[in-house]
C-alpha cells in the first residue's frame, strides 16, 4: 500500500548512450573477445548533464582526492592508467588491480532518493533508470581513470544482489502472481517490499555485516528460467562507454546455501539438490555474456568461508565441473571474502577447480589463509589478494601491505598476484572528499571507497616496480600520527575496562522473581502491547533537527518543537490503547549516531552513508579512540515524556554491542575492549534514567547476532564478551526496574541460549517476516522464563496487516509461550514508515491483543 502503480517492464535495460573510449580492463592473457554486438536501442539512456554533474562528487579524479592521506600529485589523470604501465615502461612489469565491488547508493545517496520518489509515485521508471545508469557510468569511469585493470559490472542493484539472482533464475514465489517473462519492477519490488495482497520475502543479514539480503524461497517444484538479463545488459552498457568489465554473479552454491525452504516445503529439504536445476540458467547467462564479448567472469562464493561439510564442498566441485564447458573461453575468478577459507579441504577444493583462472581471498579478515597459500598455490593461477579492507574506513598501511604482496609474489611468481579489496566496498562509505568537517589529522587516518580504489592501484603500481615514494611517505606519516596521537588513548578508561573482566556482572535476583516484582508495581494486562522505539521521522521532524543543527532556530525553539512532537506521539499511543509507551525519538538522527555524538572517542561524517537494505542507508560513526560519557544523553527527553502520561514510558538506549557493530571500529585494539568501554558509558546512562524515575528501560542489541564470527570455533568467545557487555549496562538496577532489549532481522535460533544468558526481563525480537522461524526453537523445547515479544507484523513493508492476521500470529505464539510472558509488538521501530501506515497497523495490533485477551479470560 502506498506504492505507485507499477508497469511490467524490466529494471535491467542497457543504456545505449556512448562516450569517449577509456582503457580496457581485459587481461593480457585473456582470450580475444568476440565481436561486440551493438547495444539494442533502449529508452533508458544515461542521465542529464545536471545529474551527471552531481554524480561527479564521488569521482576518483584529481580534484576529488585532495583530501586525506593520498597526495594529489600521485593521482594525475593518466599516471595510473593501464596503458602507461605495460612491460618495458621504465622497466616495470604489468600492473594488475581489481575491485570486488563498489557502493551503489551514490556519493550523496542519489539512488535512495530516486527509489523513494519512484515508490511514492512522484517519478517514473524511466527517471529511476536514468539515475541508475548515471551512477553506474560514473563508477566505471572512475575506476578506469584511476587505472583499475579488472573493473566489476553487475554489482549495482536496485535493492539487493541476492534478489537480483532470484530474478535472474525466475525463482519468484507464487504469491506474487508472476506470469513469466522478464522480471520487471512490479514483481521485483513486491518481492522486496510486499504489496497490498502479498507480504515481502524474508530479509536477513548478509553474513556478519549490517547489509541485509532478501532470502530466496525454494522447493522441489520451483521452475527456474532465465528471467532477468541484468548481468548482460550492464556489461554491454559499460562496453558502450568503452570500458571492458568483469561481470559478477553470485555463485550458484552460495545462492542455494543462503536460501530457505519455501512455505509448505519440509524443513529437511536439501536446497543443494536444486543445483542441477539452476545450473542451466547460469550456463545460459554465461553464453550470453560470451556472445556479448565478456572475457572474464567473477563468481562470488563467500559461503566458502563457512564451516562446510563434505557434501557441501562436493557440491561446489560438482557445480563448477558441470559448468566447465560453458566457461571455456572465459577467464574465471572465484572470489571468497569475510574470513579465512576454513580448512585445507575447502582450500584444496577451491584451488583445484580446473576451469578457474584466479582465486580471490580476503587477507584482512582471513590472515590464516596466507599459510595455506604459502604451502601450496596452483602454478599458473592468478591470486587476487584482498589486502585493502572493504569493511572499514582506516587508511591502508601501504608499506605493510606491499611487504605481504611481495612475499606472495615470491611464492607464486611474478605477475601472478592481483592487488584487490578484501571484499566489496559496498560496506564502506563512498568518498572522503565529501567530508568537509573532519579535522585534518583524523582525515589523514581514513580512506573511503574512492580512496581505497586509489590505494589498490598504488599498491599494484608499487608491486610492478612503479612505487610512488612520496605517496608511501605521506601514508607512513599518517600511520605514525595515529599510533602516537594523545586523542586515541585514555589510560583511566583502559584500566577500568580491563577490570571489568574480573566480574560477570549478573543481577542478584532471578528473572522470575524480578518479573513478579515488576508486575506488582506496573500492573500490566495479559499480552501487554508496546512498540520498539521510533515513530515516523516526518519531513517536519527532519527539518527541525536540520534547522537547529545549522542554527536557523534557537535551542528554546528546538526543544519546544521536539516537545510538541513527543506530545503528539504520546497522545496517539494513549488513544490507540498501547500499554507501554515510547516517546518516538524525534530528537534522534540514528540509533547509533545519536549516542556516538555524545560520547568521546567518536567522529562523525556528513556523507559517510552505507547501504543497509534497499533505500535504507546508515551513517556509521567512526570510533577512533577510548570511549567515555561526559554527561547524560537521554534523561532530559525521557523524563519530559514520562511527565506527559501515567503509563510507563520506556527509556530508550542503544546497547554497547550494537553501537560497536554498527560503527566503523578502531582496528588498533581488540573489539571486545572497545565494547567494554561503551558498556561502561551505557551503564552510567541506565543509572541516571533509573534515578529520574524511568521504570522501563530498553537497551537495544539489534546487532548482537550479526557480529557472530562465521567460524564456529570463534563464536563462543564472541558471545561470551558480547553478552557480558550487555549485562554490564544494567547489572545494578533495582528488581522493579524492567530491562527490555530488542533484536531484529537475523537468524537467532542458533544463539538462543546466549540470548537467555543476557538476562533481560523482556526481549522483543523480529519474527513475522521470517514466517515465525523464531517460534520453532520453542517448539523444540527451549524454555524461556523472561518476557518475550516476537514481532507480530513487518514494519519494513508498507503493507497493513489485518486484526485477524495479527490475532492468528498471537495464537501461534501462545502454542509455545505462556500468556504471562508474551508481549505484543511490531517487528522493529517505525522510523521509516508513514503515519498513514502506522496508525491503522498499530490499531489492528492492539485490537488483536484485546481479542485474544478476551478469549483467554473466557477460557
Amino acid at each position: 500500500m502506498g506504492q505507485a502503480p507499477l508497469k511490467k517492464l524490466s529494471p535491467f535495460s542497457a543504456s545505449s548512450k556512448r562516450s569517449r573510449s577509456l582503457p580496457s580492463s581485459s587481461s593480457p592473457s585473456a582470450p580475444s573477445p568476440s565481436p561486440s554486438p551493438s547495444p539494442s536501442p533502449s529508452p533508458f539512456l544515461s542521465g542529464s548533464a545536471s545529474t551527471r554533474h552531481s554524480l561527479r562528487q564521488g569521482s576518483l579524479r584529481q580534484g576529488s582526492l585532495r583530501q586525506g592521506s593520498l597526495r594529489q600529485g600521485s593521482l594525475r589523470q593518466g599516471s595510473l592508467r593501464q596503458g602507461s604501465l605495460r612491460r618495458g615502461f621504465f622497466g616495470a612489469r604489468t600492473m594488475s588491480s581489481h575491485i570486488v565491488g563498489y557502493p551503489r547508493i551514490g556519493p550523496k545517496r542519489e539512488l535512495k532518493f530516486a527509489l523513494e520518489s519512484f515508490w511514492d509515485g512522484k517519478s517514473s521508471a524511466d527517471e529511476l533508470q536514468k539515475v541508475a545508469a548515471d551512477l553506474r557510468a560514473s563508477i566505471w569511469k572512475q575506476m578506469a581513470e584511476a587505472g583499475i585493470k579488472y573493473i566489476p559490472s553487475n554489482t549495482f542493484s536496485y535493492y539487493d544482489q541476492v534478489l537480483d539472482t532470484t530474478a535472474m533464475l525466475g525463482a519468484v514465489p507464487p504469491r506474487y502472481d508472476w506470469e513469466g517473462g522478464e522480471v520487471g519492477f512490479d514483481i521485483y519490488f513486491s518481492m522486496a517490499r510486499g504489496n497490498a495482497s502479498a507480504p515481502a520475502m524474508e530479509m536477513t543479514k548478509w553474513f556478519d555485516t549490517n547489509y541485509h539480503y532478501i532470502v530466496p524461497e525454494l522447493g522441489p517444484d520451483v521452475k527456474f528460467s532465465y528471467a532477468s538479463h541484468k548481468a548482460v545488459s550492464e556489461f554491454m552498457e559499460a562496453k558502450a562507454l568503452g570500458i571492458d568489465t568483469i561481470p559478477v554473479l553470485l555463485g550458484p552454491v552460495t545462492y542455494l546455501l543462503l536460501s530457505k525452504p519455501a512455505k509448505g516445503v519440509e524443513k529437511s529439504f536439501s536446497l543443494l539438490s536444486l543445483i542441477n536445476k539452476i545450473l542451466p540458467v547460469y550456463q545460459e547467462v554465461l553464453a550470453k555474456l560470451k556472445s556479448a564479448g565478456a572475457r572474464w567472469i567473477q563468481f562470488d562464493e563467500p559461503a566458502l568461508v563457512m564451516d562446510l561439510d563434505t557434501n557441501q564442498l562436493q557440491a561446489f566441485s560438482d557445480a563448477y565441473s558441470q559448468m566447465e564447458s560453458s566457461l571455456a573461453g572465459l577467464n574465471v575468478l572465484v572470489a571468497t571474502y569475510f574470513a579465512d577459507v576454513p580448512s585445507p579441504e575447502a582450500y584444496k577444493m577451491l584451488t583445484s577447480l580446473k576451469c578457474v583462472t584466479g582465486s580471490g581471498f580476503d587477507l584482512v579478515r582471513g590472515t590464516k589463509t596466507l599459510d595455506l597459500i604459502k604451502e601450496n598455490f596452483p602454478p599458473g593461477r592468478l591470486l587476487f589478494a584482498g589486502v585493502v579492507d572493504g569493511r572499514n574506513v582506516w587508511a591502508n598501511d601501504l608499506s605493510a601491505s606491499l611487504k605481504t604482496l611481495q612475499t606472495l609474489e615470491g611464492i607464486i611468481g611474478e605477475e601472478k598476484v592481483v592487488v584487490s579489496t578484501s571484499c566489496s566496498l559496498l560496506h564502506t562509505a563512498v568518498d572522503l572528499a565529501n567530508e568537509t568537517r573532519l579535522d585534518r589529522e583524523l582525515k589523514s587516518w581514513l580512506a573511503f571507497a574512492a580512496q581505497k580504489v586509489v590505494e589498490v592501484n598504488a599498491l599494484a603500481k608499487a608491486l610492478s616496480g612503479l612505487k610512488d615514494e612520496g605517496l608511501f611517505s605521506v601514508n607512513s606519516m599518517a600511520q605514525a600520527s595515529r599510533r602516537s596521537s594523545p586523542r586515541v588513548t585514555n589510560a583511566s578508561v583502559q584500566q577500568a575496562a580491563a577490570a571489568l573482566k574480573r566480574n560477570d556482572h549478573r543481577r542478584a535476583t532471578e528473572v522470575s522473581a524480578r518479573l513478579q516484582a515488576q508486575q506488582k508495581k506496573l500492573n500490566f494486562p495479559a499480552l501487554p502491547t508496546t512498540t520498539i522505539g521510533s515513530f515516523p521521522q516526518t519531513p517536519d521532524v527532519r527539518r527541525i533537527r536540520k534547522d537547529y543543527k545549522t542554527k536557523k532556530i534557537s535551542e528554546i525553539d528546538y526543544v519546544q518543537a521536539i516537545k510538541e512532537n513527543i506530545q503528539k506521539v504520546v497522545k496517539l499511543q494513549e488513544e490507540l490503547g498501547i500499554d507501554v509507551l515510547v516517546h518516538g525519538e524525534p530528537e534522534r538522527n540514528d540509533m547509533v549516531e545519536y549516542f556516538g555524538e555524545q560520547l568521546s572517542g567518536f567522529a562523525f561524517t556528513l556523507n559517510g552513508w552505507v547501504q543497509s537494505y534497499g533505500s535504507r542507508c546508515v551513517k556509521p560513526p567512526i570510533i577512533y579512540g577510548d570511549v567515555t560519557r561526559p554527561k547524560a544523553m537521554t534523561v532530559f527527553w525521557s523524563s519530559m515524556a514520562q511527565k506527559m502520561t501515567k503509563r510507563p514510558m520506556k527509556g530508550m538506549l542503544t546497547g554497547p554491542v550494537t553501537i560497536l557493530n554498527w560503527s566503523f571500529v578502531r582496528n588498533d585494539q581488540p573489539r571486545n575492549e572497545t565494547c567494554y568501554q561503551i558498556a561502561m558509558a551505557i551503564k552510567d546512562e541506565v543509572r541516571d534514567l533509573e534515578k529520574a524515575g524511568i521504570t522501563v528501560i530498553q537497551i537495544d542489541e539489534a546487532a548482537l547476532r550479526e557480529g557472530l564470527p562465521l567460524r564456529k570455533s570463534e563464536q563462543d568467545f564472541y558471545l561470551d564478551w558480547a553478552v557480558h557487555a550487555f549485562r554490564i549496562t544494567n547489572c545494578d538496577v533495582q528488581d522493579t526496574t524492567q530491562i527490555h532489549t530488542h533484536m531484529c532481522y537475523s537468524n537467532f535460533n542458533d544463539i538462543i541460549h546466549s540470548i537467555i544468558d543476557m538476562d533481560a526481563d523482556v526481549i522483543t525480537i523480529e519474527n513475522s517476516r521470517s514466517d515465525e522461524k523464531l517460534l520453532s526453537v520453542f517448539h523444540e523445547g527451549v524454555k524461556y522464563d523472561a518476557g518475550i515479544g516476537p514481532g507480530v507484523y513487518d514494519i519494513h513493508s508498507p503493507r497493513i496487516p489485518s486484526t485477524e492476521e495479527i490475532a492468528d500470529r498471537i495464537k501461534k505464539m501462545l502454542e509455545v509461550l505462556a500468556s504471562n510472558v508474551l508481549w505484543v509488538n511490531p517487528d522493529c521501530g517505525l522510523k521509516t514508515r508513514k503515519y498513514s501506515e502506522v496508525k491503522p497497523a498499530l490499531s489492528n495490533m492492539v485490537a488483536a491483543a484485546k481479542l485474544i485477551r478476551s478469549q483467554l479470560d473466557k477460557s
